[in-house]
């Protein structure tokens, strides 16, 4: 059952299908963060009536050690990473020290990775106390994957240093579908570009989890993201997500999840593929999810020992809403203040002046991401001065490079294309 979209810049090629059981009307909002109420269903002489699931529902039967599961369904999970940093870590430690003893031992220290990322670069002692709090921990618990960082000064870090911990978890091979990963930290769900459920939780809950190796967690349902058509070489993921969320707002996925599929999906990198799941929170979604492919797999082969069985939602598998877009028709997009769902594109704000660019952060502070950033600096920036404003590209952006170590990195950087 089709229905119509309240017009928009870009929503003459998207086309919205609304899948139920019944053929009841069906609102044109999503104004429910709660699944409908299923009625029980009956065994007969042939056993258990089941129905397909989405991939979501299938990681969290299989890590609830469940044969089925619907949205609404409350579980205990079994974890198979947690990670954790600056910002929380301590405060996550501490509740497990309350609740669980002071000489506690963590459930699995190999399955907890610790990242200082946040808190760092300063000479802010509440924050240096806050790495500190990660440092002896680690110690007493003996934590494996503990990726600590020393600063050299003049911004530089010790050589084997990850930096932001959603990109560290990825390429230190601690991604793997069909595997549950949660995170004290909102974008946690980034590695769901791996097949995976991975979603951010509060200190409360890492405190559990550090101690049990367990959560509570209730079935999202499924909101499916068809995307089609080929890519232009203009566009990136983000423009991807900001089209999403312009369709859908900031609160369209609340408590959902989100998966991404379609031949648009399938010839993304792993991390565009980040770059797309990272987002869904600025959605209000609960985890977006990518199904594992032979990019996924390649990716993997040279990061990650541990066996791993991606898991794949059933033909027929319940969606509460299917959006289809044909991203050839898509221009480039941006967020205007104050919010990710107020789009616009990007030529409509070519008269706006910028006064400084930031370049980084999880969204895109990916090895790939700098690298299409370096490609659009490189006809104006290069042969330039450390101590001259650096005005960017024909696009008409006035953004500048404030400080000389960040300019030397960028003359490395174009050095390299």
């Amino acid at each position: 059952m089709a229905s119509s979209l309240v017009s928009s810049p870009t929503s003459s090629f998207l086309k919205k299908i609304a899948f139920h059981k019944c053929k009841k009307q069906v609102s044109k909002k999503i104004v429910s963060v709660m699944a409908p109420q299923q009625s029980e269903r009956k065994t007969y002489t042939t056993g258990s009536v089941k129905t397909g699931m989405t991939m979501t529902e299938k990681i969290l039967a299989r890590a609830s050690e469940k044969q089925q599961l619907n949205p609404g369904d409350n579980v205990w999970v079994n974890v198979d990473i947690l990670m954790t940093h600056d910002v929380c870590g301590p405060g996550s430690i501490g509740i497990f020290k309350k609740e669980f003893g002071e000489k506690a031992k963590v459930w699995d220290r190999e399955k907890i990775v610790i990242i200082p990322d946040h808190y760092i670069f300063t000479s802010d002692e509440r924050a240096n106390r806050n790495v500190d709090i990660l440092r002896d921990f680690c110690g007493e618990q003996n934590i494996k994957y503990f990726y600590d960082i020393k600063d050299l000064s003049n911004f530089k870090a010790n050589p084997d240093y990850k930096g932001v911990c959603h990109v560290a978890l990825a390429q230190e091979g601690h991604c793997r579908p069909g595997e549950v990963l949660l995170g004290t930290d909102s974008h946690t769900c980034t590695a769901g570009a791996f097949g995976q459920f991975a979603t951010g939780i509060g200190n409360t809950d890492a405190g559990f989890v550090l101690g049990t190796g367990k959560v509570l967690l209730k079935v999202p349902p499924t909101l499916r993201f068809v995307m089609d058509g080929e890519m232009p070489h203009y566009l990136l993921a983000k423009d991807l997500i900001l089209q999403i969320i312009g369709e859908i707002s900031v609160a369209g996925a609340t408590y959902k999840s989100m998966e991404f599929v379609g031949t648009t999906v399938e010839s993304l990198n792993m991390e565009e593929r980040m770059t797309l799941c990272n987002m869904v929170v600025e959605a209000g979604g609960k985890n977006g999810v990518v199904p594992a492919d032979s990019t996924t797999f390649k990716y993997l082969e040279d990061k990650t020992s541990v066996p791993y069985e991606p898991v794949y939602s059933d033909a027929q598998a319940s969606f509460l809403s299917e959006y289809r877009f044909d991203i050839s028709k898509l221009e480039p997009l941006v967020a205007k203040p104050h919010s990710p769902d107020n789009r616009a594109l990007a030529r409509e704000c070519k008269d706006v002046k910028i006064d400084r660019v930031y370049i980084g952060s999880c969204t895109g502070g990916k090895t790939e991401d700098f690298l299409a950033a370096a490609k659009v600096f490189l006809a104006s920036v290069k042969g330039q001065s450390s101590d001259i404003p650096c005005p960017c590209d024909a696009k008409g952006l006035d953004g500048h490079i404030y400080s000389s170590g960040t300019w030397i990195w960028w003359e490395d950087m174009l050095a390299d294309i």
